[in-house]
C-alpha cells in the first residue's frame, strides 16, 4: 500500500487527490477545503498524529539550511508557522522570512499563532507553482508537509529553483517511504487511527484519509531527488527521519 505512483501515469488534464483521479483544475479547490476544514485543530493533529515528532522534524530540517543572519528565507505552504518560527531565529532582525499558503484560513491561523509567539513575518498567499517573486531574490526556499498537495509538483521545484540566488538552498520536508518493517504498521496507523484522531480531535475523518492515501502518492526519495535534479538544482541529498518515515531533501542552485 506504500508504493507511490509517478505522476505520468495520470492521463492528460487530470490528477490524483489521494487515490481518486481528478481534473487538475479540481484538486487546488479539494486541497482548499481539506485545510479550510483543519486550520484551527492543525496544530493539535500534528502533535496527536506524530506524538510531538513534527517538532523534531522540523528542528532538523531547518538545521540543514544553515541559516546566517540577514539572510532572506521563503517558506512556502507554512501553514501555522512552525518553520517561520525557527528560521527567524537564526536570521535575525537583519534578515527576512517570508510566510506564504495558498489557504487564506491556514495563513490566518498561521499570522495568529506567529504574533501570539512574537514573530513578526510578512504573510502573502500565493500559489507554489507561479511563484510572485523575482528571480534570484532568496538565500532559501523551504517547504514543509505542503509538497505533495500541489498539483505540479515539477512546476513547484522549478519556481523554487528560478527565486534562489545563486548558493541558494531548496529545502522540502515532506512524508515519504519508509524502510521495509514499518511499512505494514505504518498503513495499518495511518488508515485505522489517522482517521479516527482527524474525527475525534478535528471532527474531519476525510481530510485524514485524504491525508494518508496522499502520502503514499507522492514521490519516494530517489524519485524526489530526481525531480529536484531535473528543476535544476544540483548536490541535492536527503535524510531519511524515523526510518524514512519523513525524509528531507536539499538542494543548491548553483549559477
Amino acid at each position: 500500500m506504500t508504493d507511490t505512483h509517478p505522476e505520468n501515469e495520470f492521463s492528460a488534464g487530470t490528477t490524483h487527490f489521494g487515490y481518486q483521479t481528478v481534473a487538475e483544475g479540481e484538486k487546488e479547490h479539494r486541497v482548499r477545503a481539506v485545510f479550510d476544514s483543519v486550520a484551527k485543530s492543525y496544530d493539535v493533529m500534528n502533535d496527536a498524529m506524530s506524538g510531538g515528532l513534527h517538532r523534531l522534524w522540523k528542528r532538523f530540517a531547518v538545521g540543514q539550511l544553515n541559516l546566517r543572519p540577514g539572510e532572506r528565507v521563503l517558506d512556502l505552504a507554512s501553514g501555522t508557522g512552525d518553520l517561520i518560527r525557527l528560521m527567524s531565529r537564526r536570521v535575525g532582525s537583519d534578515g527576512l522570512v517570508l510566510h506564504t499558503d495558498i489557504n487564506a484560513a491556514m495563513l490566518q491561523v498561521g499570522r495568529d499563532h506567529l504574533l501570539d509567539q512574537g514573530v513578526v513575518a510578512p504573510s502573502t498567499q500565493c500559489n507554489a507553482e507561479c511563484l510572485p517573486f523575482a528571480d534570484r531574490s532568496f538565500d532559501a526556499v523551504t517547504i514543509a508537509f505542503g509538497l505533495r498537495n500541489v498539483t505540479h509538483k515539477d512546476r513547484a521545484l522549478a519556481e523554487m529553483h528560478r527565486v534562489l540566488k545563486p548558493g541558494g538552498r531548496a529545502l522540502v520536508l515532506e512524508f515519504s517511504r519508509p524502510v521495509a518493517p514499518l511499512r505494514a504498521p505504518y498503513d495499518w496507523y495511518s488508515f485505522n487511527v489517522l482517521p479516527k484522531l482527524g474525527a475525534a480531535i478535528a471532527g474531519d475523518a476525510e481530510s485524514y484519509q485524504y491525508l494518508a492515501e496522499s502520502i503514499r502518492m507522492h514521490p519516494a526519495q530517489e524519485e524526489l531527488k530526481a525531480m529536484f535534479e531535473a528543476a535544476g538544482l544540483r548536490r541535492v541529498e536527503w535524510f531519511n527521519l524515523t526510518g524514512g518515515i519523513v525524509a528531507v531533501h536539499r538542494g543548491y542552485r548553483m549559477a
